[in-house]
């Protein structure tokens, strides 16, 4: 299921960038991590809203942070509690759209104009990488639209999961096929 999460460096991770954090001054990003039933998740809060909700490794969201938003990175359970709150409701069938905002600066610009379509993909149904194609009018762009929702930095927050091949296959997910095979039975689309 998931590569990603390995809680072990978080700590010497948030060391670096924030020496002195002692809980006084918010950090520009809140980081941490999340365990959900289909893997750990690691976790990042702007002021913006959720940057990252991504299956990857610490190492690999935190560097890509610490290049593209922001070096004062730190826990900061008052921004990240929301997140795994809403986490936990959806997991336990209590919420079926999140409502916590989301931030997409880690997303391509071309990302940007395709993940937003898939928060009108409502709990329990799911649309292609086609009809999201010909909703940004870029009918001939499936590739691109498939890798941009595949590469999407806040996964579940955005449900990239709920957009299929037209061919009926699920496609692919950052989390992996057993990830999203979990999501889409657990929202009812699959048996």
């Amino acid at each position: 299921m998931s590569q990603g999460v390995s809680t072990g460096d978080l700590e010497a991770l948030l060391r670096v960038t924030a020496p002195n954090y002692v809980g006084e001054t918010p950090p520009d990003v809140a980081f941490g991590t999340a365990e959900t039933p289909v893997g750990g998740v690691v976790l990042a809060v702007t002021s913006r809203g959720v940057v990252a909700c991504s299956f990857e490794s610490e190492h690999t969201v935190f560097a890509r942070i610490y290049r593209d938003v922001g070096r004062f990175i730190g826990p900061d359970p008052r921004r990240l509690d929301p997140v795994r709150r809403e986490l936990d409701a959806y997991f336990a069938g209590r919420l079926r759209a999140f409502t916590v905002p989301f931030d997409l600066r880690l997303a391509t610009p071309f990302a940007r104009t395709v993940l937003p379509m898939m928060v009108a993909v409502g709990y329990g149904s799911v649309t292609t990488y086609q009809e999201i194609a010909g909703r940004i009018g870029r009918p001939q762009a499936l590739r691109a639209v498939a890798n941009a929702i595949t590469a999407n930095p806040v996964c579940l927050v955005v449900p990239c999961h709920r957009a299929i091949d037209s061919s009926g296959s699920i496609g692919s997910y950052a989390g992996g096929a057993p990830a999203k095979e979990h999501l889409l039975r657990m929202e009812g689309v699959l048996n």
